[in-house]
């Protein structure tokens, strides 16, 4: 199966007219999809004055090719950071391209939870997961780590074992039911990644100045884009 994640952007941006954007308000009622649901990733960074600091992370990448995992784990990382980094504090947004959804929300003190999954999965649930892991975390994590701590320094390691149970929206979600707040907010949803970006801003431009993404990476985001395979990785 074909995985089309990051570099689809550029294969659509020709077809794109102008930027769509969806209010949901209320309660979320989103049909269950038949075929499993995935969850790819759970981060959760620190959003700066400048820039977005990764704090944790875990990923699912079993369906990914093995020598590709490491790529898309880079661009998974890249795409939180870009999303946080435009997210305001406060605010929900949930970003779609092709069949993949990033899911982020960035708390007023600057805490910020990030979820990429695939379609099926229900907006609300994933947000759900991200109060969650957010509460937690602060709960575990001195605030005052937050702004300059690496990762590894982090005291945290619940991340796996969370994305492992949430991986069933169902069972998930029957345990935080009491989180009705995430269905009284409303929730951005853009139609791609370059929606979120500022004006004047280019995808090209943000991956040739990362220093996050590898020399490997970057190479694979170009190949990828002459020849129109649109980041597939699997």
């Amino acid at each position: 199966m074909q995985h089309h994640l990051y570099l689809s952007i550029r294969s659509r941006l020709s077809n794109l007219t102008s930027e769509k954007e969806i209010i949901y308000r209320g309660r979320f009622k989103q049909k269950t999809a038949d075929k499993m649901v995935k969850l790819f990733a759970i981060s959760v960074l620190y959003k700066g004055p400048e820039s977005a600091r990764l704090l944790k992370a875990a990923y699912d990448l079993q369906q990914f090719g093995f020598f590709q995992r490491g790529s898309v784990q880079e661009f998974m990382t890249f795409t939180s950071k870009i999303i946080t980094e435009r997210c305001n504090p406060c605010s929900r947004q949930s970003v779609k391209e092709q069949e993949y959804m990033c899911h982020v929300y960035v708390r007023a003190d600057n805490l910020a939870g990030v979820v990429i999954s695939d379609h099926e999965y229900q907006y609300r649930v994933a947000h759900n997961m991200i109060n969650k892991v957010l509460d937690d975390f602060a709960a575990k994590v001195p605030a005052h780590l937050w702004p300059s701590t690496e990762e590894s320094a982090i005291p945290y390691s619940e991340l796996p074992a969370t994305l492992t149970r949430w991986q069933n929206p169902r069972e998930a979600d029957a345990l935080t039911r009491v989180q009705e707040e995430v269905e009284e907010t409303k929730i951005i949803l853009h139609n791609t990644i370059e929606a979120v970006l500022e004006r004047g801003e280019k995808l090209d431009d943000l991956v040739n100045k990362s220093e996050m993404l590898s020399l490997q990476s970057k190479t694979f985001y170009k190949t990828a884009r002459k020849t129109n395979s649109c980041c597939s990785f699997g």
